[in-house]
């Protein structure tokens, strides 16, 4: 058997040991300063990242670094509090062991969540975007040997995100009064923020936000097979236009998601109430 599959089963079935026999039908990645969610999960298991023989260890700035299982929205979740980023200096394979671990577990849908920087002019401080689509500068987590197992060498990428889970996000915060916004996500390296005139350009090329993850996971859920609903919360306006004396602070960018958060739980808390998985 390939050695990066017996680790993933590895990880999988010590994962397993620990989840109390609760079977996840639903995955969620909660990025910078969105780790409350996690808060929402009724009678939850708590499984830190540390804790499982092989597993990368979360070390950014709002990541606590824990699976937790449990109820949330009428299903049985299980949620990364915490992400593993590439720009903490693992190889691209150990950034998407999480999602092929919650893959082996049994998950039938992703949701992926993460801090933004808004490209577009339309976008501000505070404003959830979901993601249609996404253009991605990191490594592409499939390069290597296919794992045959989960999917096909060249797996079709026409809808990265879903889009009938799109249309019942943007259905829902209708009746919840939260306003969206849509656009595209540029996936960087980091963990350097960019400069005016990459932010330019990544308009100019069809971006709308820009972060530094995210885009390797879908990859890895779309390669399996599993549906994928993507939220960027706008975290700082990526404008080009500072005055000359700006800068941007990576701990302005956890407050901005934190205040953000709450919406957003409401809005994928209802999704996933309305979800037939």
């Amino acid at each position: 058997m390939d050695p990066r599959i017996e680790n993933i089963n590895g990880i999988t079935a010590c994962l397993r040991e620990r989840m109390e026999g609760r079977k996840p039908v639903l995955g969620i990645v909660l990025g910078s300063g969105l780790g409350t969610l996690a808060d929402s999960i009724r009678h939850p298991v708590v499984i830190p990242y540390r804790e499982l023989p092989g597993f990368p260890v979360s070390t950014a700035t709002g990541h606590k670094g824990n699976f937790i299982i449990g109820e949330l929205g009428s299903k049985t979740v299980i949620a990364m509090q915490g992400r593993i980023h590439y720009y903490e200096g693992y190889g691209i394979d150990k950034v998407v062991l999480p999602i092929r671990v919650m893959i082996g577990a049994g998950i039938r849908t992703l949701i992926v969540s993460n801090a933004a920087g808004g490209i577009g002019f339309h976008l501000h401080v505070g404003d959830l975007m979901v993601i249609k689509d996404h253009i991605n500068l990191l490594p592409n987590p499939l390069i290597g040997p296919n794992f045959d197992d989960y999917g096909p060498r060249f797996p079709d990428m026409t809808r990265p995100y879903d889009p009938a889970l799109i249309r019942l996000a943007f259905r829902l915060a209708g009746e919840e009064g939260i306003t969206l916004q849509q656009g595209v996500y540029v996936g960087g390296t980091g963990p350097s923020y960019e400069t005016p005139a990459e932010y330019k350009y990544f308009r100019t090329i069809g971006g709308d936000a820009v972060g530094m993850s995210t885009i390797p996971e879908v990859i890895v859920a779309r390669h399996a097979g599993i549906p994928v609903f993507g939220i960027s919360v706008i975290t700082n306006e990526a404008h080009d236009d500072y005055a000359e004396d700006y800068t941007n602070d990576g701990e302005d960018v956890i407050i901005a998601a934190g205040a953000a958060a709450e919406k957003m739980t409401r809005l994928i808390v209802r999704m996933i109430e309305k979800m037939e998985l």
